[in-house]
């Protein structure tokens, strides 16, 4: 279920950015997301939960779906995006400073960069990252100029 808006208050188009570093939503979609329509948040939210799942899989694999199905019960749908259940599931698992390794393997999820050492907190940050270049790359494409 999708909340009422993507907004998670922290927007920084108020201080001119064309991409909110917070939602990630285009300035323009902020101010006018009360005017929107069913199909026009719809398409926002389809866009925002894509490039999330992109920036997700470009960090994490799926080893084990089974594992992470079973750690998101009963909450997870059956077709819900794999890649976005491990992104909520991680959330979860933020705020103790844990390491990311034991977590990723309770849920069946691995690290694409064997290397990465840091908590679950620094995975998300680089998730967030990817998401916002995600993001900032679109706008750019889709609006032919430079987002920042």
């Amino acid at each position: 279920m999708l909340r009422r808006t993507p907004c998670i208050g922290i927007c920084s188009t108020t201080y001119g950015d064309l991409v909110c570093r917070g939602c990630k939503r285009f300035s323009h979609e902020i101010v006018g997301w009360n005017g929107y329509d069913r199909d026009q948040r719809g398409a926002v939210w389809a866009r925002l939960l894509d490039l999330r799942a992109g920036a997700t899989r470009h960090l994490l694999e799926v080893i084990d779906a089974a594992a992470l199905r079973e750690a998101a019960r009963p909450a997870a749908a059956e077709d819900q995006d794999l890649h976005l259940l491990a992104y909520e599931l991680l959330r979860q698992h933020a705020g103790a400073d844990q390491p990311a390794q034991p977590v990723l393997a309770r849920l069946g999820l691995r690290v694409v960069d064997q290397t990465f050492p840091g908590a679950v907190e620094d995975l998300l940050r680089l998730i967030d990252l990817e998401f916002h270049q995600r993001s900032v790359a679109q706008y750019e494409r889709n609006f032919r100029t430079p987002a920042e």
